[in-house]
């Protein structure tokens, strides 16, 4: 499927666990193919912060399932799948030392 679900659109998740645990997230998909993340506060709905701009690609698995993944300007990737239906995700962050899976939810 070539249809980007996401372009024009914010996702907020937040992760169980995981060295983000606690902590949640909302990313920004520009009509240009970039993402900008944010953390954000859960209860006041506020989000600061961020990196800059990056390009993303997102894959359709079912109406319900896709994978987003992007390198950020950090150097980290993270590879989230999204579970719509459950409202879980799986995030795979790495770098060149590390790899961490953190599970979370949809905000």
């Amino acid at each position: 499927m070539s249809t980007d679900l996401l372009r024009g659109k914010s996702v907020r998740w937040s992760y169980d666990d995981g060295p983000m645990a606690g902590k949640a997230f909302e990313h920004t998909f520009a009509d240009d193919g970039t993402v900008t993340w944010r953390e954000a506060n859960e209860k006041s709905g506020l989000a600061v912060g961020g990196e800059a701009s990056v390009r993303y690609e997102v894959a359709q698995v079912t109406d319900a399932v896709y994978a987003v993944s992007y390198l950020a300007v950090s150097g980290w990737t993270l590879t989230t799948v999204v579970d719509r239906m459950s409202r879980k995700i799986v995030s795979i962050a790495s770098n060149e030392k590390t790899l961490v899976i953190q599970r979370g939810k949809l905000i």
